[in-house]
């Protein structure tokens, strides 16, 4: 996948969370903060790939990899993957995708907020693939989520597929999730993870419902 975005401002979400009196764990909301975290996040994945290049044998520690979780215990796993990609084409795609919508999901969002939600669909797409007995590596999940959240929060923005389609963010979105499913459920494109970007895009699509109040199906259909 590779797109370009043409993104239309909004205005940052916090000031609505500060004017929730949410008193559950689930829906407190978190300080509004901005500390790029997505440059930090992009320089951690480069520096392990460069680990994982120099030392191969790190490469089993940290990819997800089931029989080492439920054989050995290897549960940090689950969070690492994210951080591991297994050539340059991989993590360079990933870092262009992640630079492009992280920084005004950031912005939009918080550092805190945006951390956690970055998190918790990476972690939530490496829990599916573990159950389907899958090993994976790279933050594609994750990556899968940032943009249903950019496609809810910039909804008329668009985004350049392949560099050159322009299609609204939402419909930009069902597209690469129809084709994830299709792939998955045809078995074409083998050696990727399609059922992790589908995971991610599910657990992306939860956080939304369960903690920001904000159903993304809505909100994609409001702006047809």
């Amino acid at each position: 996948m590779k797109a370009g975005v043409r993104q239309v401002d909004s205005p940052p979400l916090w000031p609505y969370f500060e004017g929730m009196k949410q008193t559950s764990l689930l829906k407190r909301p978190l300080p509004y903060r901005y500390y790029n975290l997505t440059v930090v996040l992009i320089a951690l994945n480069i520096g392990i790939y460069l680990i994982t290049m120099l030392f191969r044998s790190t490469l089993g520690y940290l990819a997800l990899t089931p029989l080492y979780v439920f054989r050995y215990h290897a549960y940090w796993q689950i969070f690492t993957y994210m951080f591991v990609h297994g050539s340059p084409g991989h993590i360079l795609l990933n870092m262009i995708v992640l630079f492009i919508f992280g920084v005004p999901l950031e912005r939009r969002l918080g550092s805190y907020e945006f951390l956690l939600y970055y998190l918790v669909a990476g972690i939530g797409a490496g829990l599916v693939s573990l159950t389907m007995n899958a090993s994976v590596v790279g933050a594609s999940g994750a990556i899968f989520a940032l943009l249903l959240a950019f496609a809810t929060l910039f909804p008329d923005s668009r985004i350049f597929v392949f560099g050159i389609l322009p299609l609204r963010a939402p419909v930009a979105v069902l597209v690469f999730a129809g084709l994830e499913l299709f792939f998955q459920l045809s078995g074409t494109r083998g050696g990727i993870a399609h059922l992790t970007h589908l995971a991610g895009l599910l657990f992306g699509y939860l956080y939304f419902v369960a903690r920001l109040g904000i159903n993304p199906l809505q909100v994609f259909l409001r702006r047809r």
